[in-house]
């Protein structure tokens, strides 16, 4: 039975190619070489009628090596290069057209074309006027005659962009270059000058895209890959600037401006994403000596020291230093006034500082430029809250402590100004009176700066011993008890016995 299966399965895999040798014979083609070469033909026009290009050009591939005198073929396999648009590929076969047939007025008529917007003008001109010549149909007279004359006025403009550019009035030189460019869309030395003329405009992206073109256009073309490496470096891209010297190095291992550039930049790239991982593993002060050593790698070009700067100014507010911070992110919105991550880190260390009102002029400022940014929104209500609270009274300013205290040091500083304002150290009744109300602020300090959770609140623009700021309303208590629920002297007469922990 297997045997049978087995049997069956190649009878039908060979049925196709049967029935294809059927068809050929009652066609009447055969297998020797014209033959091959005539179906070859026949099949690729109609793949080429239906769009089917890639099958189409399998077909006149093989016509043509079937065949290498038949002009035919290889004008058939030009028309297929130029429906895919590969207009480089169809050129040789336009020209080997010509020189098997010089009077196929249609091939010649459109290696002229092919060659004019390659910018190709004398050898095109030379076509167009070949055609001219050759007895044409009425269609391709006119055709030939109006490239001709389109062909002229290139010329004519050219001559006066490179004068422009000579003379370095390099924004007529680039207008001329445009119109130059609508037509002879393929012409690399063309863009490559209006890239020049752009770079000196400072038109960097229309360089880039020209140059990119440049690239694509002309075989081995190191010199574009190099521009393009050296502006994206300018600019800052340091990883564009990466990509597109390797591209170069493909092309040409040993080519010096390349390799030299390369070292550069692989070893500027290497500093800032080093700094950018210490950021993230939030070792901030390692960050921001890497980041000063990408200022020494690097000090002529001004965005990599704007980035090296934005970048510290962000490592240290993280990292508390809010004196430092300020200082570096003011230098930063010195040059670049609407930088929001430097305006919001700012912001942050004014916070840091206890300068509230500074911090909302920076957050307000921020969010003019981003407006849906939620933590702008929770900044500038976050020093709102701070400054309302530090209009009436601040727990780090009655111990004398930064915002950034450890539990130890306002222990150490609760006890040291407990043991000062213990009343029992005055006599006076007024003095007394006096450092009872100053000893209850510090009481106050201490509870709620040692408790992490009410130490949260507060540091949130909220008062934890505050009935006003926790419930919601407008009765205070009054005498020593203070805030609601909070007696430092316990009840019943003071006795001011204190365990100061």
């Amino acid at each position: 039975m297997v045997l049978v299966e087995h049997v069956l399965h190649k009878v039908l895999t060979y049925i196709p190619y049967v029935l294809v040798l059927m068809d050929m014979r009652f066609e009447g083609v055969t297998c020797g070489r014209d033959g091959s070469v005539d179906n070859h033909m026949e099949m690729g026009k109609k793949l080429l009628a239906a769009g089917q290009l890639a099958d189409a050009l399998s077909h006149f591939h093989a016509a043509v090596d079937g065949d290498s005198k038949n002009y035919m073929a290889y004008f058939r396999r030009a028309t297929v290069f130029l429906a895919m648009g590969k207009s480089k590929s169809a050129l040789p076969d336009l020209s080997r057209v010509i020189e098997l047939k010089p009077d196929f007025t249609s091939a010649r008529l459109q290696r002229g074309n092919i060659l004019l917007k390659q910018g190709r003008l004398d050898e095109a001109e030379s076509d167009f006027k070949k055609v001219m010549k050759s007895n044409p149909s009425e269609k391709e007279q006119k055709e030939a005659q109006s490239q001709l004359t389109k062909s002229d006025e290139i010329q004519r403009l050219v001559a006066q962009a490179h004068s422009s550019f000579s003379s370095q009035d390099y924004v007529t030189a680039a207008a001329h270059l445009d119109t130059i460019i609508d037509t002879c869309i393929w012409d690399v030395a063309s863009r490559e000058m209006r890239a020049e003329c752009f770079i000196q405009t400072g038109e960097m992206g229309k360089a880039i895209s020209d140059l990119k073109a440049t690239s694509k256009l002309k075989s081995d073309n190191t010199k574009a890959f190099y521009k393009l490496s050296t502006i994206y470096y300018h600019l800052g891209d340091h990883e564009m600037s990466l990509n597109e010297v390797r591209e170069c190095l493909k092309l040409d291992p040993d080519h010096k401006q390349c390799y030299n550039h390369y070292k550069l930049v692989k070893k500027l790239n290497k500093q800032i994403q080093s700094a950018e991982a210490l950021i993230q593993e939030q070792r901030y002060e390692d960050a921001v000596n890497k980041y000063e050593d990408v200022m020494k790698t690097e000090p002529n070009v001004q965005h990599f020291s704007a980035l090296a700067k934005e970048r510290i100014c962000h490592a240290l507010t993280q990292s508390q230093q809010g004196s430092r911070a300020i200082s570096v992110c003011s230098e930063v919105l010195t040059s670049d006034p609407e930088n929001v991550n430097a305006l919001k880190d700012r912001a942050a260390a004014y916070i840091l500082e206890e300068q509230y009102e500074d911090a909302i002029k920076d957050y307000e400022t921020a969010a003019k430029h981003s407006e849906n940014d939620r933590g702008i929104k929770e900044g500038l209500e976050k020093a709102q809250r701070l400054l309302k609270q530090s209009q009436r009274r601040d727990y780090y300013k009655i111990l004398g402590v930064k915002r950034n205290a450890q539990k130890k040091e306002i222990i150490k500083a609760y006890r040291k100004l407990a043991q000062q304002w213990h009343p029992d150290n005055f006599q006076d009744p007024e003095e007394k009176k006096r450092a009872e109300k100053k000893f209850i602020n510090i009481a106050q300090a201490k509870e709620v700066l040692t408790d992490p959770e009410k130490r949260t609140k507060f540091d949130n623009g909220e008062d934890p011993m505050d009935p006003e700021s926790q419930q919601g309303h407008h009765h205070r208590h009054g005498g020593f008890h203070g805030f609601q629920g909070f007696n430092p002297f316990g009840s019943g007469p003071f006795s001011f016995k204190f365990n100061f922990n």
